[in-house]
This record gives C-alpha cells, structure tokens and sequence, in this order.
C-alpha cells in the first residue's frame, strides 16, 4: 500500500474520532451548536435539531473508520467521498444561503476539513487506481 493511502487511512481515523466527539457533545448538551457553530440564529437550535446533528455525524464517523479500515473498497471509498461533499455543501449553504452560521472558528474548522479531506480523498482514488492487484480487482 503506498505512503500516501496509510496517510490518508490515519487521516480518516483521526476525523473520525473527533467527530465521534462531536456527536457526544451534541448529545449532551445543545448549546454547543449554537455557541460554535450556528451562532448567526441561535434561536433555532434546539435540542432535537442537536440529536439530528449528532446521529449524523455518528453516521458519518463509522463511514470514515469504516473506509480507514478497508481503504480498498472502493463503494465505501465513494460512499466515505460523500460525507465529506455532503458536509462541505452542509456548511456552506448555512453560511451563505441560510445565514444561521457565521464565519468563525467553529464553522471554518469543519470546512478546511471536508475540503482537505475531499482533496485527499480525489488524490487517493489515483493510488487506488494505480496499485497493482487491488483487492477490488480480484473481486471482479
């Protein structure tokens, strides 16, 4: 497996992991959303839209382990892809459409991240492309 993929594999691991903590403290307590993320109209936060939130990015954790796990899977690869265009739209469109985000650390933070990953993960299909007897490949 190339430098690059294990790299890319840690990646997934790492955002995985701090989404996993994510999901706890939009569990656990609603504000966080509104203190950090969706500060340009809090009063729509509560804390149903924060558990929405939270199972969301749970799904989009266990995807992105999932992926570290099995790089080579190339559906899951994809599927892995989507989160982070899903997320990237997600952010975007509450700061610029919706307005209930506001450009801080909290809402930037998550944007740098599905961009680099997005970048990474494009950068990686082109290994996964180029690595000689794939697992994917023997499958077929």
């Amino acid at each position: 497996m190339s430098r690059f993929l294990n790299v890319l594999r840690s990646w997934l691991v790492m955002v995985s992991i701090i989404a996993m903590g994510n999901t706890l403290q939009s569990f656990r307590d609603h504000t966080f959303l509104y203190e950090k993320l969706y500060t340009g109209k809090p009063n729509l936060v509560n804390g149903l839209q924060a558990r929405t939130f939270g199972i969301w990015t749970l799904l989009s954790s266990v995807i992105r382990c999932l992926c570290a796990i099995d790089i080579h899977n190339k559906t899951l690869y994809h599927i892995t892809l989507w989160t982070f265009l899903l997320a990237l739209g997600h952010f975007l469109s509450e700061l610029f459409v919706f307005g209930t985000a506001a450009p801080t650390i909290g809402v930037l933070a998550p944007l740098m991240v599905a961009s680099f990953s997005i970048v990474g993960m494009l950068v990686g299909l082109r290994y996964l492309e180029a690595e000689p007897g794939s697992r994917q490949k023997k499958r077929n």
